[in-house]
């Protein structure tokens, strides 16, 4: 028998057609239409109307999707004036209440194309490619500009709620890089507005760098499902944030926190640290966030209950160009290169590894844990469901698992690399109140593994 194989068990039905996307029947997760799982994987393309021409969305959009993401995350107005790649403007005027829209929808006759024909021809394209756009209305900095009582982003949202509404493969992403309490009534209005429009679409906020939506909207009925950004700091980086509500790179924790809120919704972290992006953020000296980072992100929030995961990569969320100057962020290379790194690639074998046990009833299993777990990147990360189970290590160090959590005689166990997908040859064991698992390699930052338990 070969060293490793690939997932031992036949992955869940995942849908192949594009569908409507609802919360599951216990509020954890997200499914499609018909019932089947529907496992959040997203990549962030922030300026992708922006920046990007046709035929360059059609090649961002088709290596995602080879890539098996199935979520793009981007925004509909970064600054003002909004202009895209063919120099069509976003709005009459400064602000956001008159959309430019000409008289036609023609691809062929500038005349009778648009900023927002643009924007209707990539979600085309997503559609057909199966993908779903996640689409913040307008950036927080730039509402922020904007006539405080709100009634704007009330205008603006219906216009676009409206546009939009009959677009299946559409997620609004209310917000953006800002926080809740920040012109509040601003987001109220919008989220409402949208919610008018969304029969058929799912709608959350875009928070500021290690803050949740859950803080301030939690119970705002326009919000289907929470959304979090651990940001791109590390432990040491603390500045002048809050101590008592500083979590670090410890992106499970803002997981555990939406577990316990009521009423139950799903949660999931939209933006941790990037792939090849400055540690903190702005300074290239403090070095970059690797691929072993983004899958560290990864496995610990879905390991904690979210119900998905967003991936970025910091010349790809940017879209940089050899025409767009030095960049932001430090980004040493330009979006073509970077959606080519490593970390894009590594995020489907999460993906393959969720659908391919029973979905929906997992749940968060750190009892699973016998004796101490460990802090910062020796934290291990457990979750269940009920004839199997998950152990994500960072470090590759040996661990104990409690069996009297598991009832069952026999126990089988192999390791899944979350670096290519494949799982060593299973062996079965006999379970016992202390079970002792050693990973392969040695004990290091960055030799991930995780240990599959299965037991009836």
């Amino acid at each position: 028998m070969s060293a490793c194989s690939t997932l031992t068990h036949s992955p869940v039905k995942s849908g192949n057609a594009l569908q409507q996307l609802q919360v599951s029947t216990n509020g954890r997760f997200l499914q499609y239409q018909d019932g089947q799982p529907f496992f959040w994987l997203a990549d962030t393309a922030w300026l992708l109307f922006q920046k990007l021409s046709r035929e360059e969305a059609e090649r961002y959009l088709d290596d995602r999707k080879d890539k098996g993401f199935n979520v793009i995350q981007v925004m509909v107005i970064h600054d003002l004036p909004a202009v895209n790649f063919y120099g069509d403007y976003a709005f009459n005027g400064e602000g956001f209440t008159e959309p430019k829209v000409s008289k036609g929808h023609s691809f062929t006759d500038e005349e009778q194309y648009d900023y927002w024909d643009h924007v209707d021809y990539i979600a085309d394209l997503a559609a057909k490619k199966g993908l779903y756009l996640a689409m913040v209305p307008a950036w927080g900095t730039i509402a922020k500009k904007q006539p405080q009582e709100g009634e704007w982003a009330a205008q603006y949202a219906d216009w676009l709620g409206q546009r939009f509404a009959h677009r299946i493969n559409i997620i609004w992403l209310n917000g953006g890089d800002i926080y809740g309490n920040e012109i509040p009534q601003v987001w109220e209005k919008m989220g409402t507005a949208l919610d008018k429009h969304a029969d058929q679409q799912l709608i959350t906020f875009h928070p500021r760098g290690r803050t949740q939506s859950s803080t301030w909207f939690h119970n705002s009925d326009w919000l289907d499902f929470n959304m979090f950004q651990s940001g791109h700091r590390r432990y040491d980086q603390i500045g002048t944030d809050d101590p008592a509500t500083w979590k670090g790179e410890d992106n499970w924790r803002y997981i555990n926190e939406d577990y316990a809120r009521l009423p139950i919704k799903p949660s999931i972290d939209g933006e941790p640290s990037y792939e090849n992006i400055p540690r903190g953020l702005h300074d290239p000296k403090e070095g970059y966030w690797n691929d072993a980072d983004t899958r560290r992100y990864a496995y610990w929030s879905v390991f904690a209950g979210a119900f998905g995961h967003t991936f970025g990569n910091n010349a790809v969320m940017q879209m940089h160009k050899p025409n767009s100057g030095d960049g932001a962020f430090g980004v040493r290379n330009y979006w073509y290169e970077g959606m080519h790194e490593p970390g894009a690639g590594q995020m489907q074998y999460l993906k393959n590894l969720m659908l391919s046990r029973p979905y929906f009833e997992r749940v968060p299993a750190q009892n699973l844990i016998a004796g101490a777990n460990g802090d910062e990147y020796n934290y291990l990360v457990a979750t269940r469901g009920q004839n199997y189970a998950f152990i994500y290590t960072y470090t590759g160090r040996s661990f104990d698992i409690d069996g009297s959590k598991i009832n069952a005689k026999f126990v089988t166990a192999s390791w899944y690399n979350p670096q290519n997908g494949e799982t060593s040859p299973a062996l079965k064991m006999k379970n016992h109140a202390v079970l002792h698992f050693d990973p392969p390699g040695e004990e290091q930052a960055a030799n991930d593994w995780v240990l599959i338990l299965d037991f009836k």
